[in-house]
């Protein structure tokens, strides 16, 4: 998983290199130095984030303990809307992985899952992770020009993940419980996002519209349906 990030990161990089060559060019009726702006220029950026993340909705006695972290890599595409090109329609591409620490137990009976509270129980992990590609779609307002690359900027969109693997990890007693691709996640998770800031360094926020788990995920003792949706705060770093 770590290389196919690896190599997916590298082959975005290739347009944004070619970008850059094209920003400005010479010209040499007075001296190599003298440089013309593109004023059809346009923000493509790429996106690294990292981000803490928490649980909303969670079933009673459930709570999160430990770090839960995000990481988040991608490029997207800027169309500027206006002749000043500070407006602007972003469309993208990336992936990421998200861990979340909690108290909520994902066993396997019989090809059944089961969610129990861990109680009076002893153990040092449970946590569960997914990987998603993502594609964020965002509506963007910058105070940019052609030659000036630190600008002040609110990007508001909607960011749509699929799911292309999980995992869920229990040590502790009785014994370790390690499980991957639980069928019980939601494939397709979306929310509303909103990345505000200066420079290359920004305050990011996620906030999931739907839930973690299907419907098929209930407690095992209740029968509660597990709503858990993913609230996602962190820093977003973008690079020209």
């Amino acid at each position: 998983m770590r290389q196919l990030i690896f190599l997916f990161f590298l082959i975005l990089m290739l347009p944004v290199w070619a970008q850059k060559d094209e920003k400005f060019f010479s010209n040499s009726k007075e001296n190599d130095s003298i440089k013309v702006l593109d004023d059809k220029y346009r923000e493509d950026q790429f996106y690294v984030a990292v981000t803490y993340n928490l649980l909303g909705n969670k079933p009673e006695n459930v709570s999160q303990n430990g770090f839960s972290s995000g990481f988040h890599f991608g490029f997207i595409r800027d169309m500027p809307l206006n002749k000043k090109r500070n407006v602007a329609l972003g469309i993208g591409v990336g992936v990421s992985s998200n861990s979340y620490n909690q108290t909520l137990l994902i066993s396997e009976t019989n090809n059944t899952y089961n969610y129990t509270v861990l109680s009076d129980v002893s153990f040092s992990k449970n946590k569960f992770t997914t990987y998603l590609v993502e594609f964020p779609l965002e509506l963007r307002w910058r105070t940019s020009t052609a030659k000036d690359f630190d600008f002040w900027r609110i990007y508001a969109g909607v960011k749509f993940g699929y799911v292309i693997y999980n995992t869920s990890k229990f040590r502790g007693s009785p014994e370790d419980i390690l499980l991957s691709n639980i069928s019980d996640f939601n494939s397709l998770q979306y929310g509303v996002t909103l990345s505000a800031g200066y420079s290359n360094v920004n305050f990011h926020f996620y906030y999931a519209l739907n839930t973690i788990f299907d419907t098929n995920a209930t407690l095992t003792n209740s029968g509660e349906n597990i709503d858990m949706n993913v609230i996602k705060i962190g820093l977003i770093f973008y690079i020209l």
